[in-house]
């Protein structure tokens, strides 16, 4: 019994050894695992971190090349935005027809499968089944039936959806004609336009011009705004360009990333680079907008072009928004032939060769005088008529037709020395025509009206006239009559300063002067007359 007693003790004791060594086996597993589970999340961590911190810098070089790359975009407008091939205006906006696709749907587009007999055939009999014909026959008969009806179901379906078929056939049709049509229309449209541009006509020049600049593919964030007005005879075309502001030159030259703050930053560009480049830009797009005027055909239209380059920005005295002219230049087609673009260094271009007015710090929008009006489109222009020609001889200039009268005084600023358009006789603001001097020093714009009167000219009409200016912020301001002014209205005129006032016989001396013709004003007041000279 002691023998048995020390065997199971033995046993036992070699039974908790064993069971010990596997716990403690465990143990050494489990810690084994933890620590090769912490080296592998500390080899993903660092792994990971490797990764964070190459992408940082890659973020922060991609930064640095697009900013390049703008820098450099910006810089080579002239070498890259070249057009390749010479059009039309009008080409720009003509249509090709392109029919569309008659997509009908799945539910109209393909039949559904018509039954078959083997569908609905009951099995053939066999065995004792066959003793039983009658009842087989009666099957057959039954799904005979069920076959024929299930066959007329689907006939009916296919004849509801053939004429569904049919009915988007023809309305798709019908509306592939209707595009064709607008397109047409939109063409034969376009085609009276390039009729009326190659015949000069200046509503259509300045259309075409308008779409034909604008559609200049210029970097993004680069306005491509444009007015356009067009002088038949000097064959000459105004054009108020607009420019950016100076926030278009990234004033970042490049990125880094700084691991140890992990931040991306930036290393700024000189305010000095800043200006030059935004200096060189203005020149740049200004030469580009004159290059795409003159590069129209027929280029017998266009013999000066003369360009505004104009930026949005605000009254310093008021507070209010405001447009500045940042340069103003005009050139000859031979005088921008001469230049070869991708070469020069356009502000020196304009300022030395094409005799440009450019703002000496246009970064600060310190405006210049523009060598013409940098708003003639708040003028509703008509088109000239020749009525000095057409006069009889010694007409009263009282009873002619308003329309004429207004444009026989538009003849006769024209031929004294300027540039006027009568403007449209609705809501003109109380304009009837418009008189630019070109002259950069002593020029500007004049807003002049008619009067065809047989009294006295009021008091009103001349104090209207000096509010007119004000809107119109006109340097100076002509009432023409074929009547006589009160001593109230000559002394209003010689306190504002800026208002000229002509009378019947002014205006006959200067109509005999400048036009070669005698008239009748029809309306002089006798103790009132006065010499050839004008007040001013």
């Amino acid at each position: 019994m002691q023998h048995q007693l020390r065997m199971r003790e033995r046993e036992q004791q070699r039974i908790l050894q064993r069971q010990q060594r596997l716990e403690a086996q465990a143990a050494r597993e489990q810690q084994r695992a933890v620590k090769a589970a912490e080296l592998a999340s500390a080899r993903a961590a660092k792994e990971q971190q490797v990764r964070y911190v190459e992408q940082r810098r890659a973020y922060a070089a991609h930064r640095t090349r697009m900013v390049r790359e703008r820098v450099e975009e910006l810089a080579s407008l002239l070498a890259s935005y070249v057009p390749t091939e010479v059009l039309w205006p009008t080409d720009l906006l003509r249509n090709e027809f392109q029919p569309r696709p008659f997509t009908p749907g799945p539910e109209l587009a393909a039949a559904s499968p018509a039954p078959v007999w083997e569908q609905f055939a009951p099995p053939a009999p066999t065995g004792w089944q066959r003793v039983r014909s009658s009842g087989y026959q009666r099957q057959v008969e039954q799904k005979r039936a069920d076959f024929e009806e299930a066959l007329a179901q689907h006939m009916s379906r296919e004849e509801h959806r053939m004429a569904a078929w049919d009915a988007v056939v023809r309305s798709h049709e019908a509306a592939e004609r209707v595009r064709a049509e607008e397109v047409e229309q939109s063409n034969a449209q376009l085609e009276v336009l390039r009729q009326r541009f190659e015949a000069a006509d200046p509503a259509a020049v300045e259309e075409c011009f308008e779409v034909f600049l604008k559609a200049a593919g210029l970097p993004v964030d680069l306005p491509i705004d444009v007015e356009v007005a067009y002088q038949s005879q000097p064959r000459r075309l105004l054009i108020d360009r607009r420019l950016p502001g100076i926030e278009v030159i990234p004033p970042e030259r490049e990125y880094r990333y700084v691991r140890e703050r992990d931040e991306i930053v930036s290393s700024a560009r000189s305010p000095k680079e800043v200006q030059q480049r935004y200096a060189d830009l203005l020149g740049r797009l200004v030469l580009l907008t004159m290059r795409d005027a003159f590069a129209v055909r027929p280029g017998s239209l266009v013999e000066e072009v003369a360009v505004n380059g104009v930026v949005a920005g605000r009254n310093k005295a008021t507070g209010r928004p405001e447009d500045h002219v940042l340069i103003s230049v005009s050139a000859t087609r031979a005088q921008f032939e001469d230049l070869v673009l991708t070469e020069l260094d356009p502000v020196a271009c304009l300022q030395q060769h094409l005799n440009a007015i450019v703002s000496p710090h246009p970064w600060d929008l310190e405006p210049v005088r523009p060598i013409f009006d940098p708003d003639l489109s708040r003028y509703k222009r008509t088109d000239s008529v020749d009525v000095a020609s057409q006069l009889d001889s010694r007409p009263v200039l009282v009873e002619m037709p308003w329309k004429d009268f207004e444009q026989l005084v538009r003849e006769l600023f024209e031929a004294i020395g300027m540039q006027s358009w009568v403007t449209q006789p609705s809501k003109d603001d109380g304009v009837d025509a418009i008189a630019i001097n070109p002259d950069p020093v002593m020029g500007g714009e004049c807003v002049i009206q008619a009067k065809r009167y047989k009294k006295v000219v009021e008091i009103d009409a001349v104090r209207a006239l000096a509010g007119v200016m004000e809107d119109k912020h006109a340097s100076r301001g002509v009432l023409v009559t074929t009547s006589w002014f009160g001593k109230a209205s000559d002394d209003f005129a010689r306190r504002h300063n800026r208002i000229q006032l002509i009378d019947g016989a002014q205006l006959k001396y200067l109509i005999k002067e400048h036009l070669g013709k005698d008239v009748i004003p029809g309306a002089i007041k006798p103790s009132r007359r006065r010499g050839p000279s004008t007040r001013s």
